[in-house]
């Protein structure tokens, strides 16, 4: 890869909302110049088009791609889960540096192959879990390598009040279908995934489409990638061996209200026994235990983790200030100073400097994003432990699994990793 410009060339793919947030972050950093701008509907073009005026703009990213060919050095990819893979792995292919919202794909497969491209051709990536660079997330990894407060982890329980489906109200498509805005590319917005009818505004685009597993990863999908990367950067986790849920109730179409995962991993230097369990819990479900010198669980704040410990117990809130229990045992004791991170200007610094090794980089974000698409692999098999095989991309006790890790791509949308 170009190392040390003097600009990057940037092109924003997916440009209101979460979109928004990430141009407009990526766009400040002095050394950016915006190039251009993609989005399947043409509404979300308003406040990129106050703020950088008249640069081209397209709701196909492969246009794109051809017409500025050689005009753009790196993308951001923030669109719904289904499309990540397709478009970071054609932007991957040539030669782009990619920035791409969590979770980094839509399968466990597709985390695979993306690693695995993003290495072969040495972009510089990131993916969009920004809390990973907060002070807050990398306290953790301080609190319990470095200063070794709460000793050895004994196990982990992480919970949200975030439901799999309820934003669109629905648990069946609909059967009839509203007109397609004249702004919106409709078969763009489908792109690899099975064809379905629009539907109308509160059913898919531009809110509700996280519900749907042919679009969406449920909450986990959503959360699981925030959530569960402190204790991976933490604990030194690798692949889990094995995933069992439990939950609210599953059709073909959307995913489970309420969730609880378990997760089994290989224990660490961090961890009490050679295997460690996280227990996931989502759609307002919290942990049924009680430590000496915690409050009552539904008294903690949500989001967070709690990972108990040998010595104490760390309360790690999701965009809150670590605590430490029992209180009486850390009284006086001062928070670690991480230091200052900036998530996006970071990754700009890495692309200006050709610089792939940086945290939150598809190496990292891939094994991250299979564990948590896992959990959605087991929801299909509530009450089943997956024995898994991370070496051979597989669940090896329930053969009929597999077929989950992967999906069926429209034809004209497969996914190239040439």
């Amino acid at each position: 890869m170009a190392a040390s410009k003097e600009k990057l060339r940037f092109a924003g793919i997916g440009v209101r909302n979460m979109g928004w947030k990430d141009v407009s972050t990526i766009g400040s950093h002095p050394q950016v110049e915006m190039v251009a701008f993609c989005d399947v509907d043409s509404r979300h073009f308003d406040y990129a088009e106050k703020k950088w005026p008249g640069r081209p703009k397209f709701s196909d990213y492969r246009e794109m791609f051809d017409q500025l060919d050689g005009k753009i050095d790196a993308v951001n990819v923030t669109v719904p889960d289904h499309s990540h893979a397709v478009i970071t792995a054609e932007a991957l292919r040539r030669g782009l540096h990619v920035y791409c919202q969590k979770p980094l794909t839509h399968t466990v497969w597709e985390a695979r192959q993306i690693a695995a491209l993003a290495k072969k051709h040495g972009n510089v990536t990131r993916m969009g879990n920004q809390i990973h660079s907060e002070p807050q997330y990398r306290m953790a990894k301080l609190i319990i390598q470095n200063e070794k407060k709460i000793g050895k982890v004994k196990e982990v329980h992480t919970w949200i009040s975030a439901m799999g489906h309820g934003r669109a109200g629905l648990l069946d498509p609909p059967e009839s279908s509203d007109p397609v805005p004249p702004e919106l590319d409709w078969d763009q917005w489908i792109g690899p995934a099975p064809f379905s009818e629009y539907g109308g505004e509160k059913v898919y685009h531009p809110f509700s489409w996280r519900d749907w597993q042919n679009y969406g990863s449920g909450s986990i999908g959503d959360n699981g990638c925030h959530l569960l990367d402190p204790l991976y950067t933490a604990l030194n986790l690798t692949d889990p061996i094995s995933i069992k849920s439990e939950h609210s109730g599953l059709n073909d179409h959307v995913w489970p209200a309420r969730e609880t995962i378990e997760y089994l991993y290989p224990g660490t230097e961090y961890t009490e026994s050679d295997t460690l369990k996280i227990t996931w819990y989502d759609g307002g479900l919290r942990p049924k235990i009680k430590l000496a010198g915690v409050p009552a669980m539904d008294s903690l704040l949500q989001p967070a983790s709690l990972i108990v410990g040998t010595e104490g117990h760390l309360l790690l809130p999701h965009w809150g200030t670590p605590k430490l229990y029992p209180e009486a045992d850390f009284a006086g004791y001062e928070l670690p100073d991480p230091g200052p991170a900036h998530h996006w200007h970071d990754w700009v610094d890495a692309c200006l400097a050709g610089n792939p090794d940086i945290s939150d980089n598809f190496a990292y974000a891939g094994p991250l994003t299979e564990a948590v698409q896992l959990g959605n692999v087991a929801v299909h098999f509530p009450g089943e432990t997956l024995q898994w095989d991370a070496a051979s991309l597989s669940v090896t006790n329930l053969p009929e699994a597999n077929q989950y890790l992967t999906k069926t791509y429209r034809k004209g949308w497969e996914l190239s990793l040439d």
